[in-house]
């Protein structure tokens, strides 16, 4: 059993019992017994240990982990300081800098985003190498929806910022009217200058943390 160590144990404790998790915990056991799958086991769930519950101020959703030696770490589109920084996440930077945004040191591990309560989720939490979404369908989605929907129905404001239209699909868990969404396209140099770029998605997270009180981050 998964010991996350915060305030989202509850959840994983519930979860962990159910049949779709079993199932999935069985398959990746087989997984990472024989052939090599990212990210390494220990990472899998960094983004629930570094951003605890009652800290998720902002949501930003991913779909799969990167499929390439040395760079899932556990976080939506992030990866370690030392590896090639993706063209997704490349582009999410100058998004930064074109808004003008509270910025500290640029680095391609986010970690620091989310000790400050971003957390970086992706849809499916694990996946074999070279091989994008090879692991969606066998349960991660059902948990990680739960804890979107988990973070949606709580009445802290939040703001979930959805990528592209898979993220966008997770709308639908988000009932309460309290957070703030914002949408657009995704930073994939495929779809970025069809509404990625110059969304002010950033400026407009900020400006929505300090309204409701709470602290912007420094992007």
């Amino acid at each position: 059993m998964i010991n996350v160590g915060n305030d989202w144990q509850p959840l994983f404790d519930i979860e962990q019992r159910k049949p779709y998790y079993l199932s999935l915990r069985q398959f990746l056991k087989a997984e990472y017994a024989s052939k090599i799958i990212y990210p390494p086991m220990n990472d899998i769930f960094n983004a629930f240990r570094l951003t605890s519950f009652g800290d998720t101020k902002v949501i930003i959703v991913g779909q799969d982990p990167y499929h390439e030696e040395g760079q899932a770490m556990g976080l939506s589109f992030s990866v370690h300081e030392n590896t090639e920084e993706p063209p997704s996440l490349k582009n999410i930077h100058e998004e930064i800098i074109r808004e003008d945004v509270e910025q500290g040191e640029w680095s391609r591990d986010l970690t620091r985003w989310a000790e400050q309560g971003v957390l970086l989720l992706n849809s499916t939490l694990t996946v074999e190498a070279h091989k994008a979404a090879s692991h969606a369908g066998r349960g991660w989605e059902i948990f990680t929806d739960n804890a979107i929907h988990a973070l949606g129905a709580d009445p802290r404001p939040k703001v979930f910022m959805l990528w592209g239209s898979y993220a966008r699909s997770k709308k639908q868990l988000i009932e309460n009217h309290a957070h703030l969404i914002l949408e657009s396209a995704h930073p994939s140099p495929l779809s970025a200058f069809r509404g990625f770029f110059g969304n002010d998605h950033f400026i407009k997270c900020n400006e929505f943390l300090r309204q409701t009180g709470q602290t912007p981050i420094i992007w």
